[in-house]
């Protein structure tokens, strides 16, 4: 009905919604985000919205439903926001408990920059009243690019640990595994989130290969095969067609698929590093991540040869944030050990070395370092 009756009955229902349900509205639509004044607002803006479409659109079968969502909808857009590159290490600090250390070092900054950030959000977060609450369905999709950052982040801490030695670590890992799962379960339609699964599965397959029986770290291209987890991998490489079937494109996507194909390479013995050149360059464009060139200049290596890998990785050598980075260091010492530079790799496996936290890593790098200039220095790494 519209017209001054039309007017009219949208305002006689609007006011008796609320006469009736105004401590409700306040406590579920505005005061969990901004307080009694940012709930008033949001129900003011949300009468106003009712007055101006219910005369046209006729009043709602649940008017009481319809005006607390458009006023929670409200209260959200009002929302103090925290910048998007503090959600994933706030989560990792507060839900999990990493210290400002290990979350830096995850995403590539120092301790005491990654602190200072830590510090502001909290600071932001009183100061400001932004509520922790589990979001409406409708918001999910937003957030989830900073959950699955965190949980990648979370699982690589222990991943990072394959021997077991630390037992907190190991059992990150898994936490992490079961917070992938239960994020697939939630979104099943959410493609990147199937793609993250993927990887991470991908990564613990090997996780018993990556040392020998005595503890020595063994590299991909040596590690047997006998001791992956093969019903992972299946798992993975089925999550990994039904996230290509949604026909979207998520940065986890893109890294998932970078694992099969070093599988395929280890099992058959084919070379397929135009592929993974390919990979790497949809994933840069993705990301913007300096640790991705890293992996492209080697897969360059293997196609041009280590002088071309070299070159690729001096592109990124200036970037700040691959300094305390301990596979840039790996990266660039083996490829001068290629290129036939000793003195240049040995210090760049000192460096390496002094950034590597897992013993076993640490006393590969320092063999590696004590035979620089042995015959065969040149051939291929992988």
């Amino acid at each position: 009905m519209t017209g001054p009756n039309g007017q009219a009955l949208a305002r006689h229902t609007a006011d008796a919604v609320v006469r009736r349900s105004y401590g409700r509205f306040a406590d579920r639509s505005g005061r969990p985000v901004s307080g009694c004044h940012g709930a008033e607002d949001a129900l003011a803006e949300a009468l106003a919205s009712a007055l101006d479409r219910w005369p046209v659109t006729g009043c709602p079968g649940n008017p009481e439903a319809w005006l607390l969502t458009v006023a929670r909808r409200q209260a959200i857009d009002r929302q103090p926001d925290l910048e998007s590159g503090v959600r994933a290490p706030l989560m990792l600090q507060v839900v999990i408990g990493l210290d400002a250390r290990t979350i830096a070092s995850a995403f590539l900054t120092s301790p005491a920059a990654m602190s200072k950030r830590l510090v502001r959000a909290k600071t932001r977060i009183r100061e400001t009243g932004i509520p922790l609450q589990v979001p409406e369905p409708e918001e999910l999709a937003g957030r989830l690019g900073a959950v699955l950052d965190a949980i990648y982040a979370a699982f690589t801490e222990g991943w990072s640990d394959p021997g077991g030695i630390e037992l907190a670590r190991w059992d990150l890992a898994e936490e992490a595994l079961f917070l992938a799962r239960l994020i697939v379960a939630l979104l099943p339609d959410a493609a990147d989130a199937l793609g993250l699964l993927a990887l991470m599965l991908y990564a613990e397959s090997r996780r018993l290969a990556r040392r020998s029986p005595a503890g020595d770290f063994v590299l991909l291209a040596s590690q047997d095969q006998a001791r992956w987890d093969w019903s992972m991998i299946q798992e993975a490489n089925g999550l990994l067609r039904q996230a290509g079937s949604m026909r979207t494109v998520g940065r986890y996507q893109v890294e998932a698929a970078l694992q099969p194909a070093h599988l395929f390479r280890q099992r058959t013995g084919q070379p397929n590093w135009p592929d993974l050149v390919e990979l790497y360059d949809g994933l840069f464009a993705l990301t913007g991540s300096p640790v991705v060139l890293v992996n492209r200049a080697l897969a360059v290596a293997e196609i041009e040869g280590a002088a071309a890998g070299l070159h690729s990785l001096e592109q990124v050598a200036a970037e700040a944030r691959l300094a305390g980075y301990q596979p840039y260091w790996v990266a660039r010492a083996e490829l001068l050990r290629r290129t036939e530079s000793p003195e240049a790799a040995r210090s760049a496996y000192e460096i390496a070395v002094g950034l590597a936290r897992d013993p076993a890593v640490r006393r590969f790098l320092l063999n590696r370092r004590e035979t620089l200039g042995n015959h065969g220095d040149n051939e291929r790494e992988r």
